[in-house]
């Protein structure tokens, strides 16, 4: 059982990809398939390209918004005194 049953294995390439932290890392491939430009770091995360030199810039992440800073975006104050006098107004009974 095991290796000897299973035939020989496909034939394999390692390719080197390094990210903007310098990490190196050498997955392998099948001799025909297809190698992708960028590779996620395995250590950091970061996208890694082939080319030792120039490595892929890391994505920029946005800092995380609140609900209510996203409606201060899509609103103006104006805006939001108009929407809370009418709520305030329906939960007295006035409209």
């Amino acid at each position: 059982m095991g290796e000897a049953e299973r035939g020989e294995s496909a034939p394999r390439i390692r390719i080197s990809f390094w990210c903007s932290n310098g990490h190196e890392t050498q997955p392998s491939f099948a001799g025909d398939a297809q190698v992708p430009d960028t590779w996620d770091c395995p250590r950091c995360g970061f996208p890694a390209g082939k080319d030792r030199d120039s490595p892929p810039d890391p994505p920029r992440t946005e800092p995380y918004k609140t609900h209510l800073a996203y409606v201060r975006e899509r609103r103006s104050d104006a805006d939001g005194e108009a929407i809370l006098a009418e709520a305030l107004a329906k939960l007295r009974g006035e409209i």
